[in-house]
């Protein structure tokens, strides 16, 4: 099966990290789209998320209908800051006749040279390069350096001629949990399930409220 890897904090998760995934299943033929929460993310250390079991319930409740796509808590489980190659070690070994696609936008791939391991990184998985409609150029990123170095000339030019085009759509995890802290609407920005999720668990709310 062609695996696609997807992840992030997902706090909380949004319908533009659906549509990512939807696009991605869709354009790489994905037989599935496995939804990965960080437990911590490297660039995120010093920023406190929501407890993982939310984060987990809450991407449950998001993809709920589509049997493609999936949650696994590798990273949860195994608590610390979490390696992206550290996880593809691990759902290699789990899944060894499958090919795993790793699924990056464009300032995560600019940033791959200074991830740890980032060659291992591209021994377990091949990169599925996301790019929104309009703004980016994925073409121009894998051309830059030190990122061409990595990559050579040929996977570059491949990585751009298999990106998935995805359409811009502006939702971030921090605007809605900035809009929950004033108590303003995230309504059609998030599945209904997760909103009702967040109002019941009180997540995201300021000292005030």
């Amino acid at each position: 099966m062609r695996l696609g890897i997807y992840g992030g904090s997902f706090d909380p998760v949004h319908l533009g990290h659906l549509l990512v995934a939807e696009s991605c299943r869709e354009q790489a033929r994905l037989d599935r789209v496995l939804f990965v929460p960080a437990a911590t993310p490297p660039h995120k250390q010093g920023r406190r998320l929501a407890a993982a079991a939310d984060r987990k319930a809450m991407l449950a409740l998001a993809i709920g209908g589509q049997p493609a796509f999936e949650v696994v808590s590798a990273e949860l489980d195994r608590g610390g800051v979490s390696w992206t190659v550290d996880t593809l070690e691990a759902l290699a070994a789990a899944h060894p006749t499958d090919s795993l696609h790793l699924i990056l936008g464009p300032d995560a791939i600019a940033g791959l040279p200074t991830w740890r391991a980032p060659g291992r990184i591209l021994e377990l998985a091949t990169l599925l390069a996301v790019e929104r409609e309009g703004l980016d150029d994925i073409g121009a990123v894998v051309t830059g350096q030190p990122l061409l170095e990595l990559l050579g000339a040929a996977k570059a030019r491949q990585i751009a001629a298999d990106r998935v085009i995805c359409p811009a759509v502006g939702i971030r995890s921090t605007q809605l949990r900035s809009a929950v802290a004033v108590g303003r609407s995230i309504r059609y920005r998030t599945p209904a399930a997760v909103e009702r999720y967040i109002a019941t668990h009180e997540l995201y709310r300021s000292p005030s409220q």
